[in-house]
C-alpha cells in the first residue's frame, strides 16, 4: 500500500530547506480534517518523510498540504512546500 517514501520539506523565506514537523504531517494525513480519501493512503513516518501509496497523486498532495499548512498557521505567507519522492517504501509488498 505505501510503495512510494516523499520527502516533505518547508522552504523559507531565504530559501533554506527544512524537514516539516512530523507532527504538521500528521495534521494532514488525517482524514477528518482534509476529508479529502484520494490522501488516505499516507503514512507520517518523521520529520520531512511520509510513506505513500501510488495512487495519491503528487501534483495534488503539494497544493493541498500546503492550503492546509497555511490556515493551520505553520507555513508563513513568503514560504512553501517541496514534495519529492526519495524512493520506494520498506513496507511495500
Amino acid at each position: 500500500m505505501f510503495a512510494r517514501r516523499l520527502s516533505i520539506q518547508r522552504i523559507d523565506g531565504a530559501g533554506q530547506r527544512h524537514p516539516c514537523p512530523i507532527h504538521w504531517i500528521d495534521n494532514f494525513a488525517m482524514r477528518n480534517f482534509t476529508n479529502d480519501a484520494i490522501f488516505d493512503d499516507t503514512l507520517p513516518l518523521a520529520d520531512g518523510v511520509m510513506e505513500a501509496g501510488t495512487r495519491v497523486p503528487l501534483d495534488r498532495l503539494q497544493p493541498a498540504m500546503e492550503d492546509w499548512f497555511r490556515r493551520k498557521s505553520y507555513l508563513k505567507p513568503d514560504e512553501r512546500l517541496e514534495i519529492a519522492e526519495i524512493g520506494t517504501s520498506s513496507t511495500a509488498p
